[in-house]
């Protein structure tokens, strides 16, 4: 493990992640209770030139306990501008009282190395594989400042709703249209024929991913990233990238060319994700559906996806000062 960096008054040793440390890393990250793969260092060293890694390592006793995917800008720590989510991510043995400690050994070492602010994106709870809810409620109990919460559409497979009546005349359009969907490989197509016009079309943006960085990834991690492409005859006509986690379903990207509605090509590919790969999982997460950082709601989104089945989850983002840690004495009774 090396040496830590300074001496914390406490059982944790938190040092600044090296590549070194990957092999740990990775390994901690495959049975962290609330990980999923983009906190694989094959997953978040992709874009690595874009950001500067600030990731830290907690140990306990010479033993990873827990991880903080991040990067600096200027004094602030962001977990992790450049994923959907981030956070303290720990070991499945963490218990409330030694997180609160690691926690305060953070934003000790944090404050010491010239960081005054830690900007904190929690991963939604459905992503957990066991409740990890500590580091919530200690930023809670530190008065650490609410920056943002969003509204996120999710099908709990434990008690499914079944598309409504409008979600069942589309996917009637579709086999009317004798459309067929199949798992492939053409992230070409969908980019390039479908994604990336209508982006541009209706945003004045390109996708997060470029084609060879999803290229890249979904050949990394080809259990947990999918192609889902719907045809018309040969023509491609829809498509959805798919991300996989122990517990979630996630399109990623969901795009339709202009004649979607006519075909019912968008009801046929959230139909077949939504079923295809739910088997030992228990979400299917339709994604953010806020706006203005949680201060206006997308109607229409929203209404789309519940007549899919979906209800609402929350996630929230905080940002905490990092001199905070001297106040985090926990209250008991």
């Amino acid at each position: 493990m090396g040496q830590p960096e300074e001496d914390i008054l406490s059982q944790f040793q938190v040092i600044r992640y090296q590549p070194k440390l990957s092999d740990d890393w990775n390994d901690f990250i495959g049975t962290a209770k609330n990980a999923t793969f983009l906190f694989h260092r094959n997953f978040m060293d992709y874009h690595s030139h874009r950001f500067e890694d600030f990731s830290l390592c907690i140990y306990r006793k010479g033993s990873l306990f827990a991880v903080v995917p991040a990067h600096q800008e200027g004094h602030e720590l962001y977990s992790h501008l450049g994923l959907t989510y981030g956070g303290m991510v720990l070991q499945e043995q963490a218990k409330l009282f030694d997180v609160w400690e690691a926690v305060q050994a953070m934003l000790h070492f944090l404050h010491n190395h010239g960081i005054t602010h830690w900007s904190v994106k929690l991963p939604p709870t459905f992503y957990h594989s066991l409740p990890s809810d500590e580091l919530e409620y200690i930023l809670y109990r530190a008065g650490a400042e609410l920056t943002k919460k969003d509204v996120l559409m999710v099908i709990d497979y434990q008690h499914q709703l079944p598309f409504q009546k409008n979600r069942r005349e589309g996917l009637n359009k579709a086999k009317r249209n004798e459309l067929t969907v199949r798992v492939d490989q053409n992230f070409e197509g969908f980019w390039n024929e479908v994604l990336i016009p209508n982006l541009k079309r209706k945003h004045e943006v390109t996708p997060v991913h470029s084609l060879d960085e999803i290229r890249l990834l979904a050949h990394r991690f080809p259990n947990n990233i999918k192609q889902v492409s719907v045809y018309k005859g040969d023509e491609l006509v829809a498509g959805t990238t798919v991300f996989l986690t122990k517990t979630t379903v996630h399109p990623q990207y969901v795009s339709g060319k202009a004649s979607k509605n006519a075909y019912g090509s968008l009801d046929l590919a959230y139909d077949f994700c939504i079923n295809h790969w739910k088997e030992g999982r228990r979400y299917f997460d339709f994604n953010i559906s806020s706006e203005n950082d949680g201060k206006a709601l997308n109607t229409g989104l929203i209404f789309w996806k519940e007549t899919c089945g979906a209800r609402s989850f929350t996630a929230d983002n905080y940002r905490i000062a990092t001199n905070k840690y001297d106040q985090l004495k926990p209250v008991t009774t």
